[in-house]
């Protein structure tokens, strides 16, 4: 209500009933799947998470209405756009609004830029550019939108703000197919409350009548409401579902190299067949083990015929199911730790990744799902340079790593782990501490990294 007494216009976001809430007697009544799960049973990549699902509202409406932090406005490079959303953000901001705009000087696609609201509900408007579609560049226009909402909710946690309404950011004049774009809108948010949800309390999808159909028909894949959903979801989910952070992942920048160019071996046409097959998301389960005699494998490469190809490609697949389990696997318990986080970026633009030791209690946890935890964080992280920065400051007996978990560790990750790894940095207190501060000692990685 305004002062007169007249109703407002604007829509608060707390009054909006979340996607979790969205039909759950009804999903609740009829699920069985809680009654018959096993372990055996194939989990979904995005699990049935009901702290999740109460985050995220599907509202059909003006996105420029809401009343919440901040709203996001899509437009042109120049932030000149006229489309639907834009003109009711004008119109409703007042010509403030235009003055602000002019002082960041334009925006590039993929990036994000904010404003005040000023006469909206909303205390600030975020500026961001989606792509233009063109199916040839369908990889470029892929990444670039991904950037859009990923930098969206990164500027929002970085400002503290507790509610971002989203717009369907790819308007229809810049071509893109509305479903693909849902796909990558939902994953992107998915993941990011999977990893910062703890930094933002509701994210309001605000569509239009024909965006509203392919948001409900796509938003069970991505935020199950019931162990029956995400079970019945499962076989939709598309074959890129993006890494950790639902980046989208590039297949042809994975390049393989053959061994013998030009001439092929007995039998080496049966073995590439099934090289370009993504076994990450196949699954945990006893079919999807099966990998040839073991035994004969081994055997032949203590008698050296096993080339180095091939045992490159044994490494793979086995890293590749661990991948797939700690994309499936609950591992919040793991997280809530908090001795593995990314931190920024060095001098030389390197990723630096913080391990605190005091923080891994080795004798109270699982460590198979400590090293799951640690693949579903580094797997994206791996593919640049980085650096670890491992604090050693206050652990005891119960903090330190034994070294079959650290062999096991060094086993088991990709060779993009060892190539990318540029320093590792071990802090610790010593005598100096009381005067000049903690002691940083630096060590390279060997070579054999």
């Amino acid at each position: 209500m305004d002062p007169l007494g007249a109703p407002s216009q604007f829509v608060d976001v707390d009054t909006l009933p979340s996607w979790g809430s969205s039909c759950e007697d009804q999903l609740n009544a009829s699920d069985t799947a809680a009654d018959t799960y096993h372990e055996e049973t194939i989990r979904s990549p995005f699990l049935y998470n009901k702290d999740i699902n109460g985050k995220v509202v599907l509202w059909k409406g003006d996105v420029a209405l809401l009343n919440c932090t901040a709203i996001v406005n899509t437009s042109n490079e120049s932030l000149t756009d006229k489309n639907p959303v834009s003109e009711s953000i004008f119109m409703l901001a007042g010509p403030d609004l235009k003055e602000d705009l002019q002082k960041l000087r334009g925006c590039r696609t993929g990036e994000a830029k904010l404003t005040k609201g000023f006469n909206l509900a909303a205390r600030f408007i975020i500026h961001t550019v989606g792509p233009k579609y063109k199916s040839r560049y369908r990889t470029a226009a892929e990444s670039s939108l991904y950037s859009c909402y990923r930098n969206v909710l990164q500027l929002a946690k970085e400002q503290s703000m507790s509610s971002v309404g989203f717009c369907v950011i790819n308007s229809a004049k810049r071509g893109y197919p509305l479903d693909d774009a849902t796909h990558i809108a939902l994953r992107t948010v998915r993941r990011f409350l999977e990893i910062h949800g703890e930094t933002i309390e509701k994210v309001v999808f605000a569509v239009s009548e024909l965006e509203e159909a392919a948001y409900r028909k796509l938003l069970p894949l991505y935020f199950p409401r019931s162990l029956k959903e995400e079970s019945r979801s499962l076989p939709f989910l598309p074959a890129d579902i993006g890494n950790a952070e639902g980046e989208p992942v590039v297949p042809e920048r994975q390049i393989r190299i053959s061994e013998k160019p030009g001439a092929p071996e007995d039998n080496q046409e049966e073995e590439d067949e099934g090289l370009g097959v993504d076994l990450s998301f196949i699954g945990s389960h006893a079919f999807a083990r099966m990998e040839g005699d073991i035994d004969k494998q081994r055997r032949l490469i203590l008698q050296g015929q096993l080339s180095e190809a091939a045992l490159q490609k044994q490494h793979q697949r086995n890293y590749n199911r661990w991948l797939c389990q700690a994309r499936s696997e609950d591992l919040s318990d793991i997280a809530s730790l908090k001795a593995l986080y990314q931190t920024g970026v060095d001098n030389c633009g390197r990723t630096v990744m913080v391990v605190v030791g005091r923080n891994i209690p080795v004798t109270l946890i699982d460590m198979d799902k400590a090293l799951l935890y640690f693949i579903h964080v580094m797997d994206h992280i791996a593919v640049k340079e980085y650096v670890l920065v491992y604090f050693h400051t206050l652990t005891s007996e119960y903090n330190h790593l034994d070294s079959d978990f650290l062999k096991k560790l060094y086993d088991v990750v990709d060779v993009k782990y060892k190539r990318n790894l540029k320093a590792v940095y071990f802090v610790h207190p010593t005598f100096r501490s009381k005067e000049n501060g903690p002691y940083y000692t630096s060590y390279p990685p060997s070579p054999d990294l």
